[in-house]
Order: C-alpha cells, then structure tokens, then sequence
C-alpha cells in the first residue's frame, strides 16, 4: 500500500503551474515596479501643482494690474479682487500691496532687499509655511512672484 501526500487539491494546482517561488517572484515583481512608479508620480504631481500654483499667481497679478488700472491704486487685499481662490495646497494666497507696508512685513532675497516695487503675491508652497526671508528654510518651496512680476516660480530658484 503506498500513502499518498496531497490528493486533489495538490495535483490540480500542479496542473496550473503554480508554485510557491513563482508566487513570491511575482510579488516581489510587482513591489519593485511600485517602489519606481508611486515616487516618479508623486513627484509628477507636485511638478503639476506647482505649475498650477505659478498660472495662478500669473492670472492674479493680471486681475490686480487691472484693478491698478481702474482704481489708480492696489487693492489694500485679495478680497477685493474677484475670484479669490486657493492654492494648490489648499492656503489662500498671500498678497501685500507695498504702499504703506511695514519694511519687515516685504518679502526679502537673500541680500535682504525686497523682491517686488508694487506687491507681494506667493503661495506658501507644500509646506504651507513661510517668512519674509527667501533664505528661510519655511520661505525655500514657496511659489513666488518676484522683480514686479519678472519671475514667478520656486523661492529657491530665484
């Protein structure tokens, strides 16, 4: 009499060709191509919001050259300009009219002098943390408009 090990069920996955090596490759397979692709995503959509971010900024400071143009002078706040919205991260955008502002209160490069003549406007970044120094390590992702609109784009950039 000879004992069997298995039966069935052992013989029909047998017939499938599937083994316990081939399951564990498999899997390891599908990890790798995760660990790759899960950060090139991330960092594809944080390249999008950033885009997004500078559009914004770009469109914005349009609505407040034009509020200029009417009005003969900036608007004391973003409230006053129509389609006040948020930033990709979800902040409101920060805006600060230069005429009457405190110097401390100016956004600074990193010689200390200010970065724009008629406003400030900028995201907080991903961060969602800033200070008026660009040099600050909160100031670093903050998406910028700086020399009175010449370069809008990452604080650590400029």
């Amino acid at each position: 009499m000879t004992l069997r090990i298995g039966g069935p069920h052992q013989r029909a996955l047998r017939a499938l060709g599937v083994t316990l090596l081939e399951l564990l490759i498999s899997v390891t397979l599908i990890g790798l191509l995760t660990a790759v692709a899960v950060p090139s995503y991330q960092a594809y959509m944080e390249r999008a919001r950033i885009a997004a971010a500078k559009k914004d900024i770009l469109e914005i400071s349009v609505k407040l050259d034009r509020y200029l143009h009417f009005k003969n002078a900036f608007p004391a706040s973003l409230a006053d300009v129509p389609e006040n919205r948020l930033d990709p991260w979800g902040n409101p955008y920060r805006y600060l009219s230069m005429e009457g502002a405190k110097v401390g209160d100016k956004r600074k490069d990193k010689s200390l002098h200010p970065l724009n003549s008629d406003y400030d406007l900028y995201s907080m970044g991903p961060d969602g943390k800033s200070q008026t120094p660009l040099t600050a390590k909160a100031s670093r992702d903050d998406i910028i408009r700086a020399n009175n609109g010449g370069f809008i784009g990452v604080a650590e950039d400029y």
